[in-house]
Order: C-alpha cells, then structure tokens, then sequence
C-alpha cells in the first residue's frame, strides 16, 4: 500500500520511515498489526515540513513551539513513545477519539489511519497557530476529517461527548472532571501523569467508583498549560543557577544546604547498577519518591556546572548546559545519587535525552555522597535503593494505579500508597518481583 500522502519530492522518506518502524517494532515498541500499519502509512516529514528528513526520521522528540525563554511548549513527540501510548489506547475502527495536545497534527494522523472512515477523531490545541499549522499538515497528508479544535483541553470538548478513548499528550499533575465525565462508561483514557516528580503515560479504565491501571511506562511530555496547568515541583534558588527542586512544599534553608553541598563529603558505594534515567524520572526515582517526601532534584546550569556543587550524574546540553542528581533532605545533612567517583559525566544534547543509543539509558554502579556528618540519611538511602534492588527493580510497568474522585472516601491498605491531587486521590501499588 502506498503511503499517504507521499511522493516523488519526497526522496527517500518512505525508506527513512520503514526503517524507523522497524527499529521501532523490534524494540517491542510496536505491537499490534493495526498501529504497526499506521505507522507505515503515514509519513511524519509532512507535519515537519522544515525539518531535515534524516532527523524527522530519527526516534527523538522535536520541537514545534518554544517560548521566549527557550522551552518547548510544544513539539513532535518521540516516535517511542507515541507507539507506546497507541498500543495502550487500544483504538479499533469506528471510535471515537478525544486528543488533548495536537502539536504537529502527526498522532492524530495515526489515530485517523487506525479508527478508519467509521471513526471521528477530534484533537485540541490551546494555541491558534498551532492548530492552524495541524490543519494545513492533516490536509497535506489526507486526514481533512481530523477535527482540530483551538481550546484549552483541560475542559475536555463536551460537544462531541462522549468518546471511546482519550489520549493526552501534554504531562498532566492531575485528571480533570472532564475528561472523566466525557469517557464512555467502557473507554479508555491515556495519559501522561505526574507522578511526585516523574512521569508516566498510563492506560486507565472504569471499574464502578474508580479508575484503574491497564498499564503503565515511563515517559516525559512538556506539561499541560491553561486553566488547569501546574507547576509539577517548586523550585527553590540556593545561588544563582543552582536550584533545587522539591516535589512538595519544603521548608528549606538555602543558605545551610548550600553550605553542606560545599563543605566536607564522603561516598558510599550501593553495590547497585542504574540508569540516568533510573535516577532522575524512572524506577528507581518513582520508588524512592513514593516513600520520601523530601525526595528532591538538585540542578546546576550554565556557569555554575562548571563548580561541580552538583553529584556527577548526567549533563544536557542545550540553550545553556546543565547538570541534576536526586538528592535526600535531612535535618542535619544531605544524600546525593551519582556515578563512581572520577568517572566521566556524559553530555547529551537535550532533543536525544530519551532516545535509545542515549547515554541517559546506559547503566552505571550507582554511589551515595553524603554531606554533613550525620550518615542517617545515608543510611536510610541505602535502605531504600537495596529494597528497590531486591524486590523492585523491574520498570515502573509494575506499578498499578487506582483514581478516585475526591469524594470517595477510601482507606489505604498495607502496602498501597495515596498520593492526593485535586481532584483525585491516586492509590499506587508496587508488587513485588517474583
């Protein structure tokens, strides 16, 4: 079948995309035949129509939008995980699919290929060129039927209610009363959610009262904005350029931390391998996060990298480098994650931070650099990777989530963890390996 919307202007994108697809599919992103074809049949340049073909073609995110400052507010999701999430959505001809997020127009092309004529797909993008932009690829590309609509997606899009499946594509820090009450009572809901400082795209289905998890994988979007956007960790300024960012409200001294992050340390050796990514927005983070509360980020940029106040851990390269570790908050001292003393930190440019052949993915034995004198803090790290270690290690694809609105009374049992958003309380359980 010929792919739509292709040509002979093209060159070689057909060629470029099947080999995409096939990486894709034999990483075990892809694993439906239906979302495998989608990917086959609709060619990602056009919605990229200014970006090199070699580039659109590779697994990586690429910017669409960015903000005065630099930040992308939003982009072409990382090909990766948008087969992830499809495969999680599980779409079938004829329904009807609400996408939070339009960006370039390209998942909702994928959607249309796969709901087929029966289906509808409707997409909102809360800024006007952008949804512009989307209508004029989705045109390019044969997908006209796509509704693209310039609104704040937090409120879902009543007209068209209810649907079978919503798909965000925005990180979001909570889930919405409408996008809740516009899911059929049997759909399915996908999206990125903020879990205590890392992010995971998860599958949700009804179950009377409740939402619960048919999947779960890590993942990173740039967040929701609007009327329901929120800040996902406070940020606190210890110097200029040197932050730390805490997943809850803190109090923190930043004189005093940043006299202990200066001042003597000593390093402990865990006996445990890890990934960047294990650290920072991962297993090992997600686990460690969900049991400490004063479980923080510390982040270097620009000048202030150089000094090396911050753990080695991973540096990205971007408007202006940068370096973070997660650290632990004590009364009296401070536990940092990082690599073996004297080695090397790698500097990955921030478009391939999720990428496979990333140096964020490569694994490292993980040490603890403890700042003060009192090693409790130390310690009670250490308790908590080795648990993560022996019982936990496997990917957050473990994790089960339940959702229930804020006026459900629940009691957590033994072993469950509540974390309280604003309009749901999520129950998360971790089981253990076998």
């Amino acid at each position: 079948m010929e792919p739509r919307g292709s040509s002979q202007d093209h060159g070689n994108a057909d060629a470029l995309n099947q080999a995409l697809v096939d990486d894709l599919k034999k990483r075990g992103c892809l694993q439906t035949p239906r979302v495998e074809a989608a990917f086959r049949t609709v060619l990602r340049h056009l919605f990229l129509p200014n970006v090199h073909l070699e580039e659109v073609y590779s697994d990586r995110a690429i910017s669409a939008k960015q903000n005065q400052e630099g930040q992308w507010i939003s982009s072409s999701s990382q090909p990766a995980i948008m087969a992830i999430m499809l495969e999680q959505l599980g779409l079938e001809p004829g329904h009807k699919v609400l996408e939070i997020g339009t960006g370039p127009g390209y998942n909702a092309a994928l959607m249309a290929q796969i709901v087929g004529e029966s289906g509808r797909v409707v997409t909102v993008e809360i800024d006007e060129d952008l949804a512009e932009a989307a209508r004029e690829h989705l045109a390019l590309a044969g997908f006209e039927q796509v509704q693209v609509v310039c609104a704040d997606g937090g409120y879902g899009y009543p007209d068209a209610a209810p649907f079978d499946r919503i798909i965000l594509t925005v990180g979001t820090p909570d889930i919405t009363p409408a996008w809740w009450n516009q899911m059929k009572p049997e759909g399915r809901m996908v999206l990125p959610l903020v879990l205590r400082g890392s992010m995971k795209s998860v599958a949700f289905e009804q179950v009377n009262d409740h939402l619960t998890s048919l999947s779960v994988h890590d993942c990173g979007f740039i967040p929701l904005r609007g009327d329901f956007a929120s800040v996902l960790s406070n940020r606190i300024q210890l110097k200029p350029n040197l932050y730390l960012e805490t997943m809850t409200e803190l109090p923190v001294d930043g004189e005093a931390l940043y006299s202990l992050l200066t001042g003597t340390s000593k390093d402990w050796e865990t006996n445990v391998e890890v990934t960047p990514w294990d650290v920072l927005n991962g297993s090992l983070w997600t686990w460690l996060a969900l049991q400490e509360p004063q479980m923080s980020k510390l982040i270097a940029e620009g000048e202030m990298v150089e000094r090396n106040i911050v753990p080695p851990l991973l540096g990205v390269e971007g408007r202006q480098e940068s370096a973070a570790t997660a650290v632990l908050l004590g009364e009296t001292g401070v536990a940092a994650l990082m690599r073996p003393p004297g080695q090397s930190v790698p500097l990955v440019p921030s478009d391939k931070l999720f990428t496979s052949d990333s140096p964020a993915v490569q694994p490292f034995k993980l040490f603890v650099r403890q700042f003060g004198t009192d090693d409790s803090i130390v310690q009670r790290l250490l308790t908590h990777i080795r648990s993560w270690k022996t019982v936990n290690s496997l990917p957050s694809g473990r994790l089960h989530i339940r959702a229930y609105p804020k006026d459900v009374e629940y009691q957590a049992s033994e072993g469950e963890m509540v974390v309280e958003k604003q309009w749901t309380n999520l129950v998360v359980v971790w089981p253990p390996s076998d």
